[in-house]
């Protein structure tokens, strides 16, 4: 009985000290962020794989750009549309989780949700799109650590540059082009607040396709993008 006690023991311990590694590994990135870009993330190669099955030469539409090379409009509606309080919370918006588990609560399902642009980066950094709870766990500590590391300005550099726009299209200066034919820098309020509108949802969305719901999404985040704050 102490021996299957002691393995126990060492196997806790053992599990414990590969957990705080894990942790340790995610925030080396992220200092490592801090000043450089990151050429891919953890998205982005899950999608990469499941794109060369079809087609095995594949490649992501990706080029990074500098903050101030990506349009002011489109910060404005990204913020406005995904995360109004960004410039207030520091990684959650415990307000509005709050009503998303009370909406799911009344609808038995989870169909709503409160990601935070820090929470969403940290999913398409390092995770995957399951829901389980770990995997949320996980996501919370690199929200905190993206938010205790990264400026706000940083944050939302990094978020604009790895979105994904369109299915192997990632990144504001990809999505411009994909979309629209012009550079990041170049969006008009219109069109940063349709690339907004589809973030939720970006493989619905192939260039020159317009529906009720689109239009009227986008008009409303024109609205809101006045009120947007961002870095």
């Amino acid at each position: 009985m102490r021996r299957l006690f002691r393995w126990t023991w060492y196997a806790f311990l053992l599990a414990l000290i590969a957990l705080v590694l894990v942790q340790f590994w995610f925030l080396a990135h992220i200092w490592y962020w801090a000043d450089h870009n990151p050429e891919s993330t953890a998205f982005m190669r899950a999608r990469l794989e499941i794109i060369r099955e079809d087609e095995p030469g594949a490649k992501l539409s990706h080029r990074w750009v500098p903050y101030k090379r990506i349009s002011s409009h489109l910060k404005r509606a990204v913020v406005a549309a995904e995360d109004d309080k960004f410039m207030d919370h520091t990684g959650f918006d415990w307000e509005a989780m709050q009503k998303a588990y009370e909406r799911n609560v009344r609808e038995g399902e989870i169909i709503a949700g409160a990601s935070t642009i820090p929470q969403q980066l940290a999913k398409n950094l390092f995770l995957s799109g399951s829901r389980t709870w770990w995997r949320k766990a996980q996501e919370a500590v690199i929200t905190a650590m993206l938010e205790t590391v990264l400026s706000k300005r940083r944050i939302l550099e990094l978020y604009l540059n790895v979105a994904e726009w369109g299915d192997g299209v990632y990144g504001a200066e990809a999505a411009a082009h994909y979309h629209f034919g012009v550079p990041a820098a170049a969006l008009t309020p219109g069109q940063a607040a349709r690339l907004a509108v589809m973030l939720p949802s970006p493989r619905s969305y192939p260039p020159g396709r317009d529906t009720v719901y689109l239009q009227s999404r986008t008009a409303t985040i024109l609205t809101r993008m006045k009120y947007a704050r961002v870095p």
